[in-house]
């Protein structure tokens, strides 16, 4: 099993995505995350690339959430997904660039 591969216990569900980026979270999965209608959930992204849904508690918890993330834009979670991940390749490739210049210097 690779790593992207999830472990054969886990549950899977497969849901429809609208032409609007909308889908509908599986009864369990909102039973099991304590997600009420109507709701808000977060999607975080980790550094391994898993995206995870969380419920969001409270209005207290997600103070400051706007000002350090792209919560008040209207761009599909998608278009953000792809622009850090194009943002994370730049600057992978910057460090691989700064790190071939300085072996380079080195020679």
């Amino acid at each position: 099993m690779n790593k992207s591969e999830p472990p054969d216990d886990s549950e899977k569900v497969v849901v429809d995505v609208t032409k609007h980026g909308q889908t509908t979270i599986p009864k369990r999965f909102r039973e099991k995350l304590g997600i009420e209608a109507p709701g808000k959930v977060v999607f975080r992204e980790t550094e391994d690339g898993e995206i995870i849904v969380e419920q969001v508690r409270s209005p207290s918890e997600m103070r400051g959430f706007a000002a350090r993330s792209e919560a008040s834009t209207d761009k599909p979670a998608s278009e953000i997904l792809r622009e850090k991940r194009e943002q994370h390749c730049e600057e992978d490739l910057d460090k691989k660039r700064t790190s071939t210049h300085e072996d380079h210097n080195n020679e």
